[in-house]
């Protein structure tokens, strides 16, 4: 048994349940499994089977849905990757994962375009478009065309077959194919299934981009359970409240940007939104004053999320959401978690070192890169490259990430550890903090933030300064921005703040 039996299963037993949800696109199970057949008969017309590698540069869309149905019932290799990629990034990526075709959205068309001659690797017949005609591609509708008589079997998947690449550029900028088996997959099935409360009845809502492995989180327990998903397009504040009363959603994943803007909507509440059973944050640390907040509109239904796409995880679990509110939580049952020190030993309870872990989630390895697989698995675990410290009682405290480290006349300044106080200011919304070269110190702090009310970025300066609790915590500037860049993931990209700050400087 595989998840390659999960489409077919609902399709039989739960036929007419509500499967899932984007703009006009309403599907019962058997609905979305005819299309996913079609689909999977189309890719065979083309000789594309289990284990042929599919590079996917989509929006989110139902398609990019198919596709990850296809990968499991059919055993080809997703490879999702971010529509934002561009020139010598496409290229790498494309190239380093082996692809053997390419499905696209109309707009990414010129970009592929400007490439395409540096991709040998791909057949010419095999560039499909999802959303409109270019010349050289091939409609996606092409690929599901094919009516069918009767649903097709299942392939013959192994725990060991791969599921997906995941790319990570991580702090070098090197291409970092992270491998999911498709035994890794069914973990995230059960795991967060259980994790999060999600049923047979749960109704998912996700806005994020689900070519990033956050979505996954809840993508694979709806693959599970046969719940329903209501996909949007991207995060729109209003829309996603909208949404979430209109549908009654009961689970979303968020990454922190997206609830600092939800939290500006007065129906952002469990009154407005009664069915709402689980609001998790993931992807970055969520500031203790925003977490208060989420606590106080949404009480019992809160959890967090940190982790590594790499394959380690801690869960704040809603019950422990107040009593350790500061904290990331634990690892989940079956998983194990060390903090080190640089020569790789065990650290006392309260020490801050590197956080370390493993379960049956963690990767392989990184595509083709042994030399990086054996930096990142050592002797078993997962070394993340975060900082963090436990509690007595096991519960995680995430410092900061280590590229994130600011060292201010020698001493290692933490960035949250900052934010959690600027965050405090009545006027701030929002906050990053990075550091900058400092003749004298080496680095210092700088903060930018976004303001919810007018207020003098030097007095804010002043009133953070005498606020943290020691000297090299002070920063050396507030700036103002009217909003933060974000990745296609939702994250806020801090490195660009930091870049552009120097820019100007």
């Amino acid at each position: 048994m595989s998840l390659a039996t999960l489409l077919d299963r609902h399709a039989r037993y739960r036929r007419d349940h509500l499967a899932y949800v984007h703009g006009p696109d309403r599907l019962s199970w058997v609905q979305l499994r005819d299309r996913v057949d079609r689909l999977i008969a189309g890719l065979e017309r083309e000789g594309i089977g289990r284990g042929d590698h599919v590079a996917l540069l989509l929006d989110n869309c139902t398609p990019l849905v198919e596709l990850y149905w296809a990968a499991a019932k059919a055993g080809i290799v997703v490879v999702p990757l971010s529509p934002l990629l561009r020139g010598d990034g496409l290229v790498s990526l494309i190239s380093d994962s082996d692809a053997v075709a390419v499905v696209a959205m109309g707009h990414i068309v010129p970009h592929l375009d400007a490439v395409r001659s540096s991709l040998d690797g791909v057949d010419a017949d095999r560039w499909f478009v999802v959303g409109s005609t270019s010349a050289g591609y091939r409609p996606y509708d092409e690929l599901t065309a094919t009516s069918l008589d009767d649903p097709l079997p299942a392939a013959p998947i192994a725990d060991d077959d791969v599921f997906n690449i995941i790319y990570s550029s991580g702090t070098t900028g090197l291409p970092k194919g992270i491998v999911h088996t498709h035994a890794v997959r069914q973990a995230y099935c059960t795991g967060f299934a259980t994790a999060y409360r999600i049923s047979q009845d749960s109704v998912i809502i996700h806005s994020g981009s689900l070519v990033f492995n956050g979505a996954f989180l809840t993508l694979m327990p709806w693959f599970l359970t046969g719940c329903t998903f209501v996909l949007m397009p991207r995060f729109d504040a209003t829309a996603m409240v909208d949404l979430m009363s209109s549908e009654e959603a009961t689970h979303a994943m968020l990454v922190p940007s997206q609830i600092v803007q939800l939290l500006n909507d007065d129906r952002f509440d469990a009154a407005s939104l009664p069915a709402i059973e689980m609001l998790c944050s993931v992807g970055a640390p969520l500031l203790l004053e925003h977490k208060l907040t989420l606590i106080e509109r949404f009480p019992d239904r809160c959890y967090e999320l940190y982790g590594l796409t790499e394959g380690f995880v801690t869960i704040l679990d809603r019950d422990d959401f107040v009593r350790k509110a500061g904290s990331v939580g634990v690892p989940p049952p079956l998983f194990e978690m060390r903090i080190v020190d640089e020569d790789g030993d065990d650290v006392p309870v309260g020490t801050v070192g590197e956080i370390a872990g493993r379960g049956p989630i963690t990767m392989p390895g990184y595509y083709r890169r042994p030399d990086l697989t054996a930096e990142a698995i050592r002797d078993g675990w997962l070394h993340s490259g975060d900082l963090g410290r436990v509690d007595e009682d096991g519960y995680l405290y995430l410092v900061d990430r280590k590229k994130d480290l600011i060292i201010s006349g020698g001493v290692n300044v933490y960035p949250k550890d900052i934010e959690e106080v600027v965050i405090t200011h009545p006027a701030v919304q929002d906050v990053v903090v990075f550091g900058v070269p400092h003749d004298t110190w080496g680095e210092q702090p700088i903060a930018a933030v976004q303001l919810g009310d007018d207020a003098d970025p030097d007095d804010i300066r002043e009133w953070v300064n005498e606020r943290v609790s020691a000297r090299y915590q002070k920063v050396g500037a507030v700036i103002v921005l009217d909003s933060f860049p974000l990745s296609v993931a939702g994250k806020t990209l801090r490195r660009e703040i930091r870049a552009d700050y120097l820019e100007g400087a």
